[in-house]
């Protein structure tokens, strides 16, 4: 993003073109460096595995900015017993009189795990802030709390990323409005997304400050242009694995053995179960 508002210059645009103007990346391309650098991702959670490390990475960033494909296809290939998504709803009546982190704090990582955040403790910089949800003094301790808060994982020796995806103004509405005629991702618009699009500046005024109390040597932010999604795919992932300091490891040697011969078990008729009707075979008539 720039987070700036776009300039929404008009004329025909051009296949291989986004509608910003931006050159899209050919698919045969894209396809074959995401898949290489999943299997890196793999590589990079038996790694994990062996040392006993332990990684949290944090997505934040535009409605509508591309945070939710981006985790899929980081985690598309993972081992989930390790690897975990974690998106929180709205804090219930007895979250909100606790200490603000501590809901997040048994997410952590044990060893050998990895965690995502799809959204973070910085739901109190971001949305909380501009709606209204938590007070000043509640917002102003937060920005105080979250660097000694991050430090302390990473002192313990947590792996802690944290990326901002931005969109331009122009893009955002247009994906919005996307959803809202895809009965498949109908879901994913809320009456909290629209007002993303009403109270913008708020939003960028607010993700400005966040990034000057919050952005520190210990657990910087990394900016990733969305407005391009399979673009920011390719780089966020990328820039993942070349921020974890991970070594590929050989697998352990497996030999699958072969079949012993049948001895004395039948299988009980067909009749006596009950199975899911065919109607995959519809699809071969006509």
């Amino acid at each position: 993003m720039s987070d700036k508002k776009s300039s929404g210059k008009g004329g025909a645009k051009k296949k291989d073109r986004l509608p910003s103007g931006l050159e899209k990346l050919p698919k045969k391309a894209y396809e074959s460096e995401l898949k290489r650098l999943q299997a890196e991702l793999v590589e990079m959670q038996a790694w994990l595995r062996e040392t006993g490390n332990r990684l949290v990475v944090v997505f934040e960033g535009r409605d509508a900015a591309g945070k939710g494909s981006a985790i899929k296809r980081i985690t598309q290939y993972l081992n989930p017993r390790h690897a975990r998504v974690v998106a929180l709803p709205a804090p219930t009546e007895v979250q909100r009189t606790q200490w603000y982190f501590q809901r997040y704090i048994e997410h952590m990582p044990a060893a050998g795990e990895i965690v995502i955040f799809d959204r973070s403790w910085y739901n109190r910089a971001g949305v909380e802030r501009v709606m209204g949800f938590c007070t000043t003094d509640e917002y102003r301790r937060f920005l105080h709390q979250a660097p000694i808060f991050e430090r302390l994982l990473v002192e313990d020796g947590i792996m802690l990323r944290k990326y901002w995806f931005s969109v331009s103004d122009e893009e955002q509405e247009r994906r919005l409005r996307s959803r809202h005629s895809d009965p498949l991702r109908r879901w994913k618009l809320s009456p909290m997304d629209l007002e993303s699009i009403t109270r913008w500046e708020e939003y960028s005024r607010a993700k400005d400050e966040m990034f000057i109390h919050t952005d520190i040597p210990e657990a910087p932010w990394f900016t990733v242009e969305s407005e391009d999604k399979k673009r920011s795919r390719i780089n966020v992932i990328s820039h993942l694995l070349s921020t974890v300091p991970w070594e590929q490891l050989e697998p352990p040697e497996l030999e699958i053995p072969e079949r012993p011969e049948r001895k004395c078990y039948e299988r009980p008729p067909r009749e006596e179960f009950k199975y899911v009707p065919d109607v995959a075979a519809r699809l071969l008539k006509g």
